[in-house]
C-alpha cells in the first residue's frame, strides 16, 4: 500500500471511529480502496482505538490558534460569487475545473486542491469565496484523467479512483493548473490551498520545486515522507487540528523542512478543532476555527492586513 492509499483509508477507518459512516459502508469503502477484509478489520479497530484516546485532548484555543481582534470584521468575504466549469490543456490530455474569477480587477489568484471527495460544491463555494474576496480561483478536479468527480456514483468511488493514480501525475496536474492561474490572471500574486487530501496535495506540489508560488496554506494535510521544500519560495501557512493526532504525526517533519528551506512560515493549530474543521458541509465542522483560519489565509495571501 503506497501512502496515498495508506492515508485514503485511515480517513475510512477514521470517520467510521467517529460516527459518521457504519461499518458495513467503511468496510465496503476499504474494499475499494483494495484493503482486504482481515487488514480492514484490524484498521477499524485501532481507528476506534484512537478516537476513545482522542477523547483526552483538550484545552481552549490558545498558543497557535487564538482568534484575532478584528478577525471577522467586514473585510471577510463568505458569500461566495458564482462558478463556470472550464477546461484546459493539461500534460496528458484535457483538464477540467471549476473557476470563480473576481468582480473587476484581480489582486491575484488560488489555486483550490480538493479533499478526497473531490471537486464538489463545497470546494466550488470556497472558490467562489476567493473570488468574492478579489482573488480569482480554480478548483482543479484531480480526477480529469478519469472523467472528473461527477463520473463518479460516491464519494467511496472517488476516494478509490484518487488512490488508484500516481501521485506524480496530481503534481503535474496541479502545475499545469498553476500555468493556467498565470495565464488568466497575468502578473499578480498565485497561491494554493488545499484542504485533507488536498492539503498532502499542496505539499506536494511545493516539494515538487514549484517557484511560481507566493504562498501557500495546506490544511490538516500529510507531510510527503522525505518532503524537501528548497525548491519552492512560497510563504506557507500550515494550519492543523489539535484532535487531528493522525495528520498531526506528520507535523514535525513539515516544520523541519520548512525550517531546513528557510521558508517564512506559521504552523496554526486549532487546539479544539478535529481533521475537516473547515468543512462547513461534514460534521466535523468547527465554526470558530474555520473563520480564524479563513481570515489568517486571507491575511498570508493579501487580503486584508
Amino acid at each position: 500500500m503506497t501512502e496515498l492509499q495508506r492515508y485514503l483509508a485511515e480517513e475510512v477507518a477514521e470517520d467510521h471511529a467517529d460516527g459518521i459512516i457504519t461499518r458495513r459502508e467503511a468496510v465496503r469503502r476499504l474494499g475499494l480502496l483494495g484493503v482486504s477484509g482481515s487488514a480492514a478489520v484490524a484498521m477499524l479497530a485501532a481507528a476506534v482505538g484512537d478516537a476513545a484516546a482522542k477523547q483526552g485532548v483538550a484545552g481552549a484555543a490558545g498558543g497557535h490558534g487564538r482568534r484575532r481582534r478584528g478577525a471577522h470584521g467586514s473585510s471577510v468575504a463568505w458569500a461566495p460569487a458564482a462558478t463556470e466549469a472550464i477546461t484546459f490543456a493539461g500534460p496528458r490530455g484535457t483538464l477540467m475545473a471549476a473557476w470563480a474569477p473576481a468582480a473587476g480587477k484581480a489582486h491575484g489568484a488560488v489555486l483550490v486542491i480538493h479533499e478526497n471527495r473531490g471537486l464538489n460544491d463545497h470546494i466550488r463555494n470556497v472558490a467562489g469565496r476567493f473570488a468574492a474576496s478579489g482573488y480569482s480561483a480554480l478548483a482543479l478536479d484531480l480526477l480529469s484523467e478519469e472523467g472528473g468527480t461527477a463520473a463518479f456514483p460516491g464519494e467511496a468511488e472517488v476516494a478509490a479512483a484518487l488512490s488508484a493514480a500516481a501521485p506524480a501525475r496530481f503534481d503535474e496536474d496541479m502545475k499545469a493548473a498553476v500555468t493556467e492561474l498565470r495565464r488568466r490572471v497575468p502578473r499578480r500574486r498565485l497561491n494554493a490551498i488545499g484542504f485533507c487530501f488536498g492539503g498532502g496535495m499542496v505539499w506536494r506540489l511545493l516539494a515538487s520545486g514549484e517557484k511560481r508560488l507566493a504562498a501557500a496554506a495546506p490544511f490538516y494535510g500529510p507531510f510527503p515522507t522525505g518532503g524537501d521544500l528548497s525548491g519552492t519560495r512560497a510563504t506557507v501557512l500550515g494550519v492543523y487540528a489539535g484532535r487531528d493526532t493522525r495528520v498531526n504525526a506528520t507535523r514535525d517533519a513539515a516544520r523541519a523542512a520548512l525550517e531546513a528551506a528557510r521558508l517564512d512560515h506559521q504552523i496554526a493549530t486549532f487546539t479544539q478543532a478535529d481533521h475537516a474543521f473547515f468543512n462547513d458541509t461534514g460534521a466535523r465542522y468547527n465554526a470558530a476555527a474555520a473563520q480564524e483560519a479563513w481570515h489568517r489565509v486571507l491575511i498570508l495571501f493579501g487580503l486584508v492586513r
